[in-house]
């Protein structure tokens, strides 16, 4: 298991435009769909990384918990799937369904979205306000596979809060660590 820390893309950066197909619908879901909330949350993540397996109950919960708050979520799962067959469509579908994820789970094959949000590892969390300005591009929380930290989102959870009630992110954030995205070679 390789450790990687997410690029931490400069808070204001706009979010890259994406279009891709969703997992559990067969919808092509596109970032202009959450143009009506206060907040978009993209999440990097797989089926088979430890780091994701160690919070993939509480995202299900995450998403849950913000269904009537003006956040839209949506997850990524850009994993070269010829190296990482876990990580197939059919795979995240699973996932999706044992976790309870309401958000759309999104296949992003060619990579390209990865590439565009500067993605590193899973998880990788990105957090943006109305206009799609980056806000927050860190942790989850202290968590990690076998430190005995129990696993809360508060960091991100604490941004995504202090978004919605109208005030500013504080810009001290910690990288996410995790696995790397298994690129193509």
């Amino acid at each position: 298991m390789s450790l990687t820390e997410s690029t931490m893309l400069e808070l204001g950066t706009e979010a890259p435009d994406f279009a891709l197909p969703d997992v559990t619908t067969g919808k092509t879901v596109r970032r202009d769909d959450f143009r009506n909330k206060k907040a978009l949350l993209v999440m990097f993540i797989c089926t088979h990384c430890p780091y994701v397996k160690h919070i993939e109950k509480t995202l299900g919960k995450l998403g849950r918990d913000y269904a009537d708050q003006p956040i839209a979520i949506a997850a990524v799962s850009s994993n070269d799937v010829t190296t990482h067959p876990a990580d197939s469509p059919e795979g995240l579908k699973a996932q999706a369904k044992t976790n309870g994820f309401t958000f759309p789970y999104l296949y992003d094959e060619s990579q390209a979205v990865a590439h565009a949000y500067k993605a590193a590892c899973t998880p990788d969390f990105f957090l943006f306000d109305a206009d799609f300005h980056l806000v927050y591009r860190g942790q989850y929380d202290s968590s990690r596979p076998g430190n005995g930290v129990p696993v809360t989102g508060v960091d991100l959870r604490k941004a995504i809060d202090t978004l919605l009630a109208g005030k500013p992110v504080s810009p001290d954030q910690r990288p996410s660590i995790g696995c790397n995205i298994k690129w193509r070679e």
